[in-house]
Order: structure tokens, then C-alpha cells, then sequence
């Protein structure tokens, strides 16, 4: 591997339309500060870089729906958030905001670099637009009825509900969310990026991190490599964004695509930060020295956003170019997702933990220990209230805390505050702890995004760490040999030192009063430097005879009681109820009758027996396979959204119920030639109408 200088880490933007909850933690900004806390206890430089997304859709919704500005929308959550992640001690060098000056003339900056290297396409095409609002609406200003599972309050870029990406063309009876009319197509220009033309390059370039990069971030990109990259809209029409920096009619109330505007903020951000340092040209060792090292930390629904959109801004800047050139990230570790209580976080639906709130009543450094043993690095994992309490009472107060309080405590009463004993380098192998090996251990887990590993290996020492002081039961053979007792308090008081740096990463704020309590001046922050490895001082005792304690010890962590989870078991239950409430209601909506229609109209439907021949899932649509049906003396395509409820495997063979008159439909750029009847049962269950007989296949049903 080259060499490294330095590391720059960016975390996704979160919208400042709403505060951050605890998948929003779990998912990107913890495991970002638990590698950078990593990484400068090592020596490493390195820096943290986020910020606010403001821009797009959401924070104009959220803006109209108050009845106030959108910037009053995003100077609260901007706020709102940073303090949140300030509380839970995410170490941000700098988190910026994408209203900000230096960000609007940078994105405009790469535009208009793009732009004049002929890069842009042009398109005119039709844009659906409310007559009462005077406005064209973007995807998220129009709903309708799903193509896919006939969820009415789908959205036009995306069906909560099914999962599936739409484009607002494709809804059934659409509606502007403005004025409920139903909105008008009319020709609109717009600019496109051309990501096909970077395909070769974006190969070449996930290619070369293979073996590196997370089987969901590889599987995610090969997936839309695979089908072929298309062209993509970077403008809209908006007034709240930032705006295209042409005075041509034709870019007149139009602004950036927030995908394009957002990823530049990593740029933008540091940029800032350089300024704010005293030296604004810093930024460029970050972003423009081949030896720096660049990490997206995102959640998994990001992949393709930092992994080909955004490295194809940066080759679109860098084509032609033989200086301020700018590097392509090194790593991109998307995380699973973090659900609650069983169910999948949702701000929509106000099923969450908000952190803000969470903080109000629980210490930081337990909801970053218990986060951190459930990181979900390779598949979903669930928040409980029960296991946040387990691990709390269990692991932190019995094990850690009651550790280091004991050997304190200890050496308080029975050896006047003072370290009674040198602990030799021979003294330092403990029973059950290899230093170098837990040190490389470590370096492993960190390096390679392994969180939950690198935080129970810090776990294992401090259950080690007890087990030492139990067993040597100093305060029984202080009776007889002070000597002994001494030499045990000497390595238990080093053990405390050892877990402070060891465990600085998870839980930094305890860290510091861990050292305090050992009566150590400079904190952990204090000591860091780059080119100092403070991690390394595990490997030698750091305390010796003679050093002096603070007076009195504390509590590390208070056990949760019962009664503290209480309000939060029934709010539980009050939100599963809401949600229970809301699928009866949609349930009982589903069951409202349509319109009665004549015999002549229903004669009209044409059902045929036909008979799947080949079946597959379709790409970037979860919920949706594409099957290849036999019908009487023709072969058809037809989509049907069963994919959570059939495998393609299970579905070639069987003979199904067909509406062989149906007009066709363009979903995700497939053909669907016809509608596959399905009936839904208990949970969500469906059931595919199964005809059976010989010789039935083609034939009508009467």
C-alpha cells in the first residue's frame, strides 16, 4: 500500500429537516469517531469532516407543512443536530452547512467546469406542473398510487411502502402535494451528468478496491454497473437551492440537483476548515496530495451515491487537468442498517429514538457502548431498551466500573493514594493478556471498520483485569504479605491506565475520568499528537511507585433500574400501537369498493391462464421479479411485486391468473405486458390465485 501522510474522513450529511436519531448514530457518525478516535491515538493525522445538508426537497416540505422559511427549517436542525452529536462527543474537526457562501461557489465552481468542458447534456422533457401553485413539482412534491403494490400515498421518486424507486411519471392518479390538483405536464430543460461516459473509468476504479470494500458495497455498485450507467438530471426546478451559475433564460429558476450540491460539501467543508485554521490552502493536502487517504463513512443507502456518482463529479473536474487534481476515496464503509426494537427506524412515521432526547436521560458513553457491541457491519442489527440496559448494568458497571473503582478504592484506603509498587516489564504479562498481540489485535479491528471486534477485545481486558484482582485477593494477603498485596494493586492501577487508552475510542469521556481518578494531569485529547502513539504505552506499565491518586474515586456508571425504562417500554408500545392502527386503517381503506361498473365493463377483462417460464429478480427494485409467462400460443413479460414473498425459483412451473388486456407499462425501463392476480393475507402475506387442471393453460376465465 502507498504511503499515507494523512487521512481525511467525511460522514454523510444528514438533512437538517429533522433531528438525528439513533440508526442515523449507528449507521455512519459513530463508527466515523470510533476509527478517528482510533486513528489519533495511534499518531495518525487525520481529520473529520460533516455537515448539514440543506438543500432539496425535504427541507422545502418540512418548511411549507410549519408555514415558515426554509432557512428557519434548517438554522433549527443544523443547530438541533450538531448539539446532539457535541453531547455524544462525535469529534467533528469541522461541521459545516451547504447554505454556506464557500459552499454555493464551490458547487457552482465544479458546474461551471464541467459545463465548459462540453461535459453536460441538455434535455428537454416533460415535468409535471401545478396550475394553482404556478410551480413545476419535483418527485417528492408529487403522490399517488403505487405501479407496484397500489400504496396510495406513494411518493414520486420512491413507494415507502414496497420499496420501490418510480419516477413520478409512472404513479397512478398523481396529485401535487401543494394544492391536492392533479398536475399538468409541460416541457422543461434541464442539465444531465453523463455517467455512461465515465463507465470504463468507474470500473476500472471499483475494480482496483475489490478485495477492500464491503460485500454490500461492491454488490450495490456492480449491480447498476452491470445494467449500465444512464444519463442523470443535475438540475430542478426550485426556488430554494443554489442556483446555476449562466445567465441564459433557460437557466432561470433552476438549481443543483441536491446530489450533485451535497457530496461537494465534503469539499467545501474542508475548505472552511482550512480557512478557520489560518492556513486556507491546508485543504489541498486533503483533497489534492496523492498520499492522502479519503473514507466516506455513509450508511448502505448511499452506496452508489459515493461510489460512482460522486468519483465521477471528481473525473469529470480532473479530465484534462495536469494539476489540482482531486483523489477518489480509498474506502467507502457502508454500514447495515441499525433497526429498533424489531422494527426499522422511521422519522416519517416518528418511530424512533431521537439522539437529542436519548441524551437527556442516559450518559453518551453508554448508548456508545452499547451501539458500538451491536455495530451492524454486515447485516441488520436491532437497538433494545433490554439489551441497552444489560450491557449497561452488566458489562460497564459490574465489569468495567466495578474494576476500576475497586483497585482504586483500594489503594486509597490501604496505600495512603499512592501506587504502592514499581510493576516490572516481567510483571506486565498478565495471565490472559498478550500486549503485543492485543495491540495488533486492535490496530486490525479498527483499520479494517471491524467496530464490535475492536470493542469487545477492550471488553475481554477489563473482564481479564477482574479476574486478576478477584484471584490475587490483595485485601486477604495484605494480612500477611504487604509486599504482594502492593505488587497486585501496582499492575491493577497499570490495568486501569491500559483500559482508559484502550477503551478511549468507545467511551472517551470515561477514559478522562479514569485518568483523573488515577491522578494522570493531561487527558487522553491532551496527550494526542501526530507521530506520538499513545495506543503503544499499553505495551509498557506507565504508573510507577510512588504516583499519587486522586483522593476520592466515583462511580463510573449507574445501573440502570427498572423503573427508568418504564416510560420507555410504554412509549414503545404506544408507537407499535400507532403503527398497528395504521395498518388496520390501510387494511380497512383497502377494503372500500370501487365504483360499481356495468357487465359490459366488467366483461371487458380479459383473465387468461398462463404459465411462468423463467423468473427473475428485477435490478434495483427489491420487492419486483420479472417473469416470462406462456400464455395460450404467446410468450409475455410481466412484473409483479412478490419478490418478498416468492423466489424466482419457486415461481417457474406454477400456473397463475392473468389480465392479458391490460396496456402495457414501462416500470424501472422493463416492459410489463399484463398484471399477475395475488390476493393478500394475514401480515402482509400474499397469495398467488394458483389454477390447476391439464390443458388449461391460455384459457379464459369465465
Amino acid at each position: 500500500m502507498q504511503h499515507i501522510k494523512r487521512t481525511l474522513v467525511t460522514t454523510a450529511l444528514p438533512y437538517a429537516n429533522g433531528p438525528v436519531h439513533l440508526g442515523h448514530l449507528a449507521g455512519v457518525y459513530l463508527p466515523a469517531d470510533l476509527y478517528v478516535r482510533y486513528k489519533r491515538l495511534k499518531g495518525d493525522n487525520i481529520i473529520h469532516i460533516g455537515g448539514s445538508d440543506e438543500h432539496g426537497v425535504p427541507i422545502t416540505l418540512t418548511a411549507e407543512k410549519e408555514g415558515i422559511s426554509p432557512r428557519d427549517v434548517v438554522d433549527r436542525y443544523h443547530g438541533m443536530n450538531l448539539d446532539a452529536f457535541t453531547k455524544c462527543s462525535i469529534a467533528f474537526d469541522y461541521y459545516g452547512r451547504t447554505t454556506s457562501a464557500i459552499h454555493h461557489s464551490t458547487a457552482q465552481e465544479f458546474f461551471t467546469e464541467i459545463e465548459n468542458k462540453g461535459i453536460f447534456t441538455r434535455k428537454t422533457e416533460e415535468q409535471f406542473f401545478d396550475k394553482k401553485a404556478n410551480r413545476f413539482l419535483s418527485d417528492r412534491y408529487i403522490t399517488g398510487t403505487c405501479p407496484i403494490c397500489s400504496n396510495p400515498d406513494a411518493n414520486g421518486d420512491q413507494c415507502e411502502q414496497c420499496g420501490t424507486h418510480l419516477s413520478p411519471l409512472e404513479l397512478i392518479n398523481p396529485k401535487s402535494k401543494l394544492s391536492d390538483a392533479i398536475p399538468e405536464l409541460r416541457e422543461t430543460l434541464h442539465w444531465y451528468f453523463p455517467l455512461g461516459r465515465f463507465q470504463g473509468e468507474l470500473e476500472r476504479y471499483v475494480q482496483s478496491h475489490d478485495k477492500e470494500w464491503r460485500a454490500n458495497v461492491i454488490n450495490y455498485t456492480k449491480t447498476w454497473l452491470n445494467q449500465g450507467l444512464n444519463d442523470r438530471a443535475i438540475t430542478r426546478d426550485l426556488a430554494w437551492g443554489i442556483k446555476l451559475p449562466l445567465e441564459t433564460p433557460e437557466a432561470f429558476g433552476k438549481v443543483l440537483y441536491v446530489w450533485f450540491d451535497a457530496v461537494l460539501g465534503y469539499i467545501s467543508f474542508t475548505k472552511e476548515w482550512a480557512a478557520q485554521s489560518g492556513q486556507p490552502e491546508l485543504w489541498r493536502d486533503y483533497w489534492q496530495d496523492p498520499e492522502c487517504r479519503m473514507i466516506n463513512f455513509i450508511g448502505k443507502d448511499n452506496v452508489v451515491f459515493h461510489t460512482l456518482m460522486f468519483p465521477a463529479i471528481l473525473m469529470a473536474w480532473n479530465e484534462g487537468r495536469k494539476n489540482g487534481l482531486f483523489n477518489l476515496a480509498d474506502n467507502v464503509p457502508a454500514s447495515e442498517f441499525m433497526n429498533f426494537e424489531g422494527r426499522k427506524f422511521s422519522k416519517s412515521r416518528n418511530y424512533a429514538v431521537y439522539l437529542g432526547e436519548f441524551l437527556e436521560k442516559f450518559p453518551a458513553d453508554t448508548l456508545r457502548y452499547s451501539i458500538a457491541m451491536n455495530y451492524p457491519e454486515n447485516k441488520d442489527s436491532d437497538f433494545s431498551w433490554q439489551d441497552f440496559q444489560n450491557r449497561t448494568n452488566g458489562e460497564l458497571a459490574d465489569t468495567l466500573g466495578n474494576f476500576i473503582k475497586r483497585s482504586i478504592d483500594f489503594t486509597n484506603s490501604r496505600f495512603d493514594g499512592m501506587v504502592p509498587s514499581d510493576c516490572t516489564p516481567e510483571e506486565w504479562k498478565i495471565p490472559g493478556i498478550d500486549w503485543n498481540e492485543t495491540l495488533e489485535k486492535l490496530d486490525q479491528a479498527f483499520e479494517g471498520f471491524h467496530f464490535r471486534e475492536a470493542t469487545s477485545t477492550g471488553m475481554d481486558i477489563a473482564r481479564t483485569a477482574n479476574r486478576f484482582l478477584t484471584e490475587s485477593e490483595p485485601w486477604k494477603v495484605i494480612k500477611s504479605d504487604r509486599e504482594s498485596a502492593a505488587k497486585t494493586m501496582a499492575i491493577s492501577l497499570n490495568l486501569c491506565y491500559a483500559l482508559a487508552l484502550v477503551l478511549y475510542p468507545v467511551i472517551p469521556e470515561t477514559s478522562g475520568r479514569i485518568l483523573a481518578m488515577l491522578g494522570v494531569e493531561k487527558n487522553i485529547d491532551d496527550q494526542l499528537a501526530p507521530g506520538k502513539s499513545c495506543i503503544a504505552q499499553i505495551l509498557t506499565p506507565q504508573l510507577a511507585k510512588g504516583h499519587q491518586l486522586r483522593e476520592n474515586s466515583e462511580i463510573l456508571f449507574t445501573k440502570i433500574e427498572d423503573s427508568e425504562l418504564a416510560p420507555e417500554l410504554k412509549k414503545i408500545e404506544g408507537l407499535l400501537a400507532q403503527a398497528e392502527e395504521r395498518e388496520a386503517k390501510n387494511e380497512a381503506e383497502a377494503m372500500d369498493f370501487s365504483p360499481l361498473i356495468s357487465f359490459d365493463e366488467f366483461s371487458k377483462v380479459d383473465l387468461r391462464v398462463a404459465t411462468v417460464l423463467d423468473c427473475q429478480k428485477v435490478k434495483k427494485a427489491g420487492k419486483l421479479l420479472k417473469l416470462q409467462v406462456k400464455v395460450g400460443s404467446e410468450t409475455r413479460q410481466v412484473l409483479a411485486g412478490i419478490a418478498k414473498h416468492y423466489t424466482p425459483e419457486e415461481m417457474i412451473g406454477k400456473n397463475v391468473l392473468l389480465v392479458a388486456n391490460l396496456a402495457e407499462r414501462t416500470i424501472l425501463n422493463e416492459v410489463s405486458q399484463g398484471m399477475i392476480l395475488a390476493v393478500e393475507g394475514n401480515n402482509g402475506k400474499l397469495f398467488l390465485l394458483e389454477p390447476a387442471g391439464n390443458g388449461i393453460n391460455g384459457k379464459k376465465i369465465q
